[in-house]
């Protein structure tokens, strides 16, 4: 059903907007009434969305009127068609998956950073693994091989490719399979993968197991890249601004928090993933900056256009906040 989703076309999403557009309630503007408003916001249980969980901790939603009601989800193209037809207010979303819904007219719209590159080779948040005792030692290998995505067509695959090719390979010959993140390190110990694609908490687990990296695939896209951004649909961005502007205050108090409290950062995280508290410390953390880096989503979208990803080149101004 996801994949039939984000398969939509640009008029039955539009379609699905309108119909709801007239009797969706909820987290409506209720600025000056009684009590918070409640907005739900699809995220995917990963090491990125921490600043949420710590904002909504540190109470910086609270501060500003609003109450968060977090729901998990596999990745951002299964969150894009539930903000675009009302199901969440707020969504987290890989930038490519961003750039894919643009791309189809799909009207999002991105109101704050999410997280970035830490901007080291062999040192990021994210990278591909093997497991351990595996004969592959570098992206180029893949080729011919299956590699472990979240959702196909997003930032993992597309940076996959991008490693692949900087490596000499073959990015085309890469059999991608799509999984949850916490299931790949399992996988790659079973053999139904031979590599994936592993942000931390991930990356941590397949260390521990022995497993190791073959190449830094966020980094080999851009070392500033801005992997993720929250973002709402352009309807309910029209008619809740103040909404909005207040979710995207607190996001960025958020954000500044998890920068400078990376202990809480890592304790944050065992309340929504199943890394085991033992890993804690081996986590590699992402930046968390307050704006998204331009050129490194234009670099995303010449390597979606390249790959195929695009039925027609996405509006960057139309998107970015």
């Amino acid at each position: 059903m996801r994949r039939l989703l984000v398969g939509l076309t640009a008029l039955s999403v539009l379609a699905a907007v309108t119909a709801c557009g007239s009797s969706d309630s909820g987290g409506q503007d209720k600025a000056g009434s009684s009590g918070p408003t409640t907005v739900k916001v699809g995220v995917v249980p990963v090491l990125d969305v921490a600043p949420l969980y710590l904002g909504e901790k540190q109470g910086f939603y609270a501060d500003r009127g609003i109450e968060l009601e977090l729901s998990p989800a596999q990745g951002g193209a299964a969150i894009v068609p539930g903000v675009v037809s009302g199901q969440f207010q707020f969504g987290f979303s890989n930038t490519t998956s961003l750039l894919v819904a643009r791309s189809k007219n799909m009207p999002v719209k991105a109101v704050a950073n999410g997280a970035a590159s830490t901007g080291e080779g062999g040192a990021d948040f994210a990278a591909i693994t093997v497991k351990k005792g595996s004969p592959l030692t570098s992206a180029k290998q893949l080729g011919g091989r299956k590699a472990a995505v979240n959702t196909l067509n997003n930032i993992c695959d597309t940076s996959i490719r991008e490693s692949v090719r900087k490596d000499g390979g073959d990015p085309s010959k890469v059999e991608f399979v799509e999984m949850p993140f916490d299931q790949m390190p399992a996988a790659l110990d079973g053999g139904q993968v031979d590599a994936a694609c592993t942000p931390e908490p991930a990356l941590a687990t397949v260390k521990a197991a022995g497993g190791k990296e073959i190449a830094s695939n966020f980094y080999d896209v851009s070392p500033d890249l801005t992997v993720a951004m929250y973002f709402t649909s352009q309807q309910y961005a029209a008619k809740n601004p103040d909404l909005v502007k207040r979710f995207q205050e607190a996001t960025a108090e958020s954000l500044r928090y998890a920068d400078s409290h990376p202990e809480e950062v890592r304790q944050i995280l065992t309340t929504y993933t199943k890394i085991p508290a033992t890993l804690l410390k081996e986590l590699t953390l992402p930046r968390y900056p307050a704006e998204p880096d331009r050129p490194s989503i234009e670099r995303l979208a010449e390597l979606g256009e390249r790959d195929g990803l695009f039925e027609k080149a996405p509006d960057l101004d139309e998107l970015l906040p």
